[in-house]
C-alpha cells in the first residue's frame, strides 16, 4: 500500500524532503497561489500550525502557477511574500504542477486517494488541501472553499 512515506519532495531551498520523515505526523498538504483570492488561506493555514504542530501537525505547502498564472514568483520571492504578508512558518516547498503530465507524483496519488466533486480527479483551483493521518494516508480531500478553520475538528479528531 502507498502511503506519503513513498515520495520525497522539494524543499523550496532546493533541498529533497523525504516524506517518510513524516510519517508520525498529522499534515495537511495545501497547493498554494500568492495572487489568488483564497490567498487570505495563508494565515487560517499558519493559525492551525501554530495551533497544533506541538501536537504533531504540520502543514505543508506546494505554489502552483497552474490556475490562472497565479503564483508567477520564485520559490524565495513566494517564500518572502508568505513571511512578510501572513507570517508564515510552516514548511514552504518548490513550486510544483499538480495536473497534467508534469504533475508532482505525491499530487498525482493524493487525487486517485481522494477524489473531488463528482468522483473527478484533477485539482481544480488553488487552495485544493488533503488532511494525511499519522500513517501516511489520504484521509480526506478539501475544496478551496473549505477554509482552515472548518478543518480543525477533523485534524483534532487524528491528534
Amino acid at each position: 500500500m502507498t502511503t506519503i512515506a513513498d515520495f520525497t519532495v522539494t524543499t523550496n531551498r532546493g533541498e529533497p524532503l523525504d516524506l517518510k520523515d513524516k510519517l508520525g505526523k498529522v499534515l495537511l498538504v495545501v497547493n498554494t497561489a500568492s495572487k489568488c483570492g483564497f490567498t487570505p488561506q495563508y494565515e487560517g493555514l499558519e493559525a492551525l500550525y501554530q495551533r497544533y504542530k506541538d501536537r504533531g501537525f504540520e502543514v505543508l505547502g506546494f505554489p502552483c502557477n497552474q490556475f490562472g498564472a497565479q503564483e508567477p514568483g520564485s520559490n524565495e520571492e513566494i517564500a518572502q511574500f508568505c513571511s512578510v504578508n501572513f507570517g508564515v512558518t510552516f514548511p514552504l516547498m518548490a513550486k510544483i504542477e499538480v495536473n497534467g503530465p508534469d504533475a508532482s507524483p505525491l499530487f498525482d496519488w493524493m487525487k486517485r486517494e481522494a477524489k473531488g466533486v463528482l468522483g473527478t480527479s484533477a485539482i481544480k483551483w488553488n487552495f485544493t488541501k488533503f488532511l494525511i493521518d499519522r500513517e501516511g494516508r489520504v484521509v480526506r480531500r478539501y475544496a478551496p472553499t473549505d477554509t482552515p478553520e472548518r478543518i480543525a475538528r477533523d485534524i483534532e479528531a487524528l491528534l
